[in-house]
């Protein structure tokens, strides 16, 4: 990625289209194109840019015109595709050639929700992991064959190319982004004041088709997500949640499936890498006391899961997102 020259801010342009849903780009424009005087780091420009000049129309019944036009697009630093038109229509050569040559250059390249599917037009996808919205996951990957997509996480982080699911997942991916650029803190203070949080666990799976269960299902299910939150350092098993939830093993990990999408064992080693993730940032405890405080039983075991998870070590982890020197230490 490119690193912005001292004597000016980090230059993001997101692109506005005609037919365009609002609620991806006004995120855009919250994140980045805000001035956020009181986090006193140098913060972003954001330049909003279209193919024409001429007025776009969006969904809702309203219009807007975009101030900047494909060039400042291709010259900036990040560049965000927070969807496209048609997703079985073809992307503009004009487009095309504007996002290979920002990304040629060195741009942190960024889709949300279809988005993806004008990356993978631009080939910038192939040979890649990266996801898109669960509905549009098999027309991705039948459109475009090189692209390794998966359907099931909310974002991929692949450096210099990184794509995110649904409209609410590129909330996600954009509090990843002011993490990466200015630290867990920095991204901290901005969720806080979205009032969305900062670091959210699961995948897609949770939200794709779910079946309504009946309240007491919930309950009972919830109830033993409440407990093996109070539990994490120790063994947990299906066997201990089901007796929480006062159901039999079979019919808990069923229950429990159609709720979250995910199995019980997948959920609590999901909830003890989030665990740890405070942990990391905060204190310079060694990596292995921290595994076994959040219920790992060996340091290669909570290595082997955070980085299946976070995709990467958690010293690496600790390294981008440690707090600033004095706050706890780089121990790991």
């Amino acid at each position: 990625m490119l690193l912005p020259e001292p004597s000016r801010p980090h230059r993001v342009a997101v692109l506005a289209f005609d037919g365009m849903a609002p609620f991806e780009l006004g995120c855009v424009v919250e994140f980045f194109g805000l001035p956020r005087p009181e986090l006193d780091v140098p913060w972003y420009s954001l330049a909003v840019c279209a193919e024409t000049m001429e007025p776009l129309r969006v969904v809702g019944g309203f219009t807007m015109r975009a101030a900047y036009g494909l060039d400042v697009l291709a010259e900036a630093d990040t560049v965000i595709v927070p969807g496209v038109a048609d997703v079985r229509g073809d992307v503009s050569g004009p487009l095309v050639t504007a996002l290979r040559h920002a990304h040629a250059r060195g741009a942190r390249m960024v889709s949300i929700c279809s988005g993806a599917f004008a990356l993978a037009a631009a080939g910038l996808l192939d040979g890649r992991e990266a996801t898109t919205h669960w509905r549009y996951a098999d027309l991705l990957r039948e459109r475009f064959p090189h692209v390794e997509v998966n359907p099931s996480v909310l974002y991929v982080d692949g450096g210099d190319v990184l794509t995110s699911a649904g409209s609410a997942a590129g909330l996600d991916l954009l509090v990843h982004l002011v993490r990466t650029d200015h630290g867990p803190g920095v991204a901290n203070a901005v969720a806080r004041r979205l009032v969305i949080p900062p670091h959210r666990e699961g995948g897609q799976a949770q939200f794709i088709q779910a079946a309504v269960t009946p309240v007491e299902d919930d309950d009972a299910v919830g109830r033993a997500m409440s407990w093996a939150l109070g539990h994490l350092a120790r063994p947990i098993s299906v066997a201990d949640l089901a007796r929480v939830a006062h159901m039999s093993e079979r019919s808990f990990a069923r229950h429990f499936k159609r709720q979250t999408g995910t199995s019980p064992l997948r959920w609590v080693i999901a909830q003890r890498v989030a665990a740890s993730l405070p942990m990391l940032e905060s204190t310079g405890a060694p990596v292995e006391e921290i595994g076994a405080a959040v219920g790992f039983e060996s340091a290669v075991t909570f290595r082997h899961h955070f980085t299946r998870a976070m995709r990467t070590s958690p010293s690496a982890y600790r390294r981008a997102f440690s707090a600033p020197a004095g706050s706890g230490g780089h121990g790991a």
